[in-house]
């Protein structure tokens, strides 16, 4: 019974100590790979914006409404789903 005690202190502190040592070595690929982003981004400006950023811009707008109009409960959700589906 004592040595499984002490085999999980063992496994136990191996674990932390691996755990520790993890996010430093993930830390050093993740500084360098911002450098590469920015090259990147800057050919996808030229690319048209996504259906989810137009989508979400629409939603917005539609919750504004509903806010502006006071509506609430069920008569939201129906005025939301109207909304976001009509062209």
């Amino acid at each position: 019974m004592r040595l499984s005690a002490v085999a999980a202190a063992v496994c136990l502190s191996l674990s932390v100590a691996a755990a520790v040592s993890a996010p430093q070595s993930a830390a050093a690929p993740a500084a360098s790979a911002p450098a590469a982003v920015p090259a990147a981004s800057g050919t996808q400006a030229a690319s048209p914006p996504s259906d989810a950023a137009a989508k979400h811009a629409k939603r917005t707008a539609c919750l504004k409404d509903a806010k502006a109009k006071k509506l609430l409960g069920a008569d939201k959700t129906s005025f939301l789903k109207t909304c976001i589906a009509a062209p």
